[in-house]
């Protein structure tokens, strides 16, 4: 008859037979002086942060990053333009002289006066923004999007009249004429952002300006300066001269109000225990891993306001043109050319979250289509056109199943989009990043200071395309 000791430390799942003596020691026991072999903490989190691994990093000592550009609008051209500082839109003052009541007014501080009382609307797909039979009474200014203009049929149908973008605008005649009603309906085929000015703002500064009543009662026509595709003030050059002709004058006229940039910073305290530091640092360092998920998380967070601030993430910092809608939802190879397009100018690579790149497959599949692969920092990543194709899960997908797809140019000197940060901090842990020690408290908790710094930058416009509404849907 066995013992209870001798029962208790037996072999785990086998049978003893009665009165048999155990030969070894069993596996349970042996187990308890054992030490087990552990893995550092685990973090679902991570992921590949491919932005922070294409965009080169560029060095801001002052903390602040200037972006001097030429000055650049185009006149004449029949169309407004618009900057954006982050999320919001203003129109140009100057461009409002490309409305028909408007051309030829000079006077710059009633262009700023108007351009001031714009006010913005963002918009989604199927709103309505004016309505047929509804008074009249505001100019609308499409910043961005697709807006389809339609009337009422004489059978009770809706009969589409055409479709206006980017630049467009209506009710410019409303401004000045008889207010009346809106002889149209105006709904938006993808989202979007419009400028409205009303007919009270319009009349209340047409009261202080002498000149803009004087302009409006002369109806003098503008001849526009000489300007380059891209807006920019034309450099006048002469070639194929002979003998000594007189040679023009030019000068490059600059932005006086460049866009700048403060490093954006992401921060937390990480507390750890004293009793948990002198304990437990066997065989891994606890503040060390703790530390080491910490920036983790940091650095994730990095990426997504990279993508998404209203300020510096470059889905609100892509120029009104660079922004390209697909043509019938999902997207084709026939999309990603026109994406590619908006950044000819050599593009680095293409950012598109995990869904788009599988949508991006399916649709090349069904045209009998198999993007080619690239070796890119070695590893295998899909390419169009021989750009490759990148994860990025902080692209944001709509609950309606949509999303945006990147594409950008990188770079200082080939004027793209470059990331800003500072090296060379105090208590810096790496780049850009620093852990300070702030102290234990009296419940003998360690606290530390995780803070990074960054940004990111445009230097020229069509160095960022966005290709929007993109349909993942199966």
């Amino acid at each position: 008859m066995t013992t209870a000791a001798e029962r208790n430390s037996g072999n785990e799942g086998a049978e003893q037979t009665p009165g048999q003596a155990q030969q070894s020691l069993a596996t349970t026991a042996a187990r308890n002086l054992a030490t087990t072999t552990k893995t550092p903490p685990q973090m679902q989190g991570v992921t590949s942060r491919w932005l922070l691994r294409v965009l080169p990093w560029v060095q801001v000592t002052g903390g602040t990053f200037r972006v001097n550009r030429r000055l650049t609008h185009t006149l004449g051209d029949g169309r407004v333009e618009f900057v954006s500082t982050g999320a919001e839109v203003r129109v140009i003052p100057l461009e409002l002289t490309e409305l028909p009541a408007l051309r030829g007014f000079e006077d710059g501080e009633t262009l700023e006066a108007l351009a001031g009382r714009c006010e913005q609307r963002d918009f989604g797909p199927g709103e309505v923004i004016v309505e047929e039979g509804q008074p009249a009474d505001r100019l609308v200014l499409i910043a961005h999007g697709k807006l389809r203009r339609s009337v009422h049929g004489r059978y009770d149908q809706d009969i589409a009249q055409g479709v206006l973008a980017d630049g467009d605008f209506v009710g410019d005649d409303r401004l000045t004429g008889e207010a009346g009603t809106w002889d149209h309906t105006l709904t938006s085929l993808t989202s979007g952002t419009v400028l409205t000015l009303e007919r009270r703002a319009f009349d209340a500064v047409l009261a202080d300006s002498d000149s803009l009543r004087a302009h409006l009662a002369s109806t003098r026509s503008l001849i526009p300066h000489q300007r380059t595709e891209d807006g920019e003030s034309a450099i006048e050059l002469a070639s194929g001269h002979v003998g000594e002709p007189a040679l023009p004058g030019t000068f490059v006229d600059y932005d006086i109000s460049p866009r700048e940039y403060e490093l954006e910073v992401a921060q937390t305290v990480l507390r750890v225990h004293t009793r948990v530091a002198d304990l437990y640092n066997h065989p891994m360092n606890q503040l060390e891993e703790q530390l080491r998920l910490t920036v983790e998380a940091l650095r994730e967070r990095q990426e997504n306001e990279l993508v998404n601030n209203r300020q510096i993430g470059l889905l609100h910092n892509a120029g009104m043109k660079q922004r390209i809608h697909t043509r019938s939802g999902p997207p084709t190879p026939d999309d990603l050319d026109e994406l590619l397009a908006t950044v000819w100018k050599d593009p680095s690579v293409i950012l598109a979250h995990p869904k788009a790149i599988a949508a991006i497959g399916r649709e090349f599949s069904r045209r009998g289509l198999y993007p080619q692969s690239v070796d890119y920092e070695g590893h295998s990543v899909p390419a169009w056109r021989g750009v490759p194709i990148l994860p990025c899960n902080k692209i944001p997908v709509s609950r309606q199943g949509s999303t945006s797809v990147l594409a950008m140019r990188t770079g200082e000197k080939a004027q793209g989009v470059v990331g800003l940060h500072q090296t060379g901090i105090p208590d810096e842990y790496s780049p850009s990043l620093s852990v300070r020690f702030m102290g234990i408290n009296e419940k003998a908790v360690m606290s530390y200071l995780v803070s990074a710094y960054y940004s990111a930058a445009v230097l020229v416009p069509d160095a960022l395309g966005i290709l929007e509404d993109v349909e993942i849907g199966h």
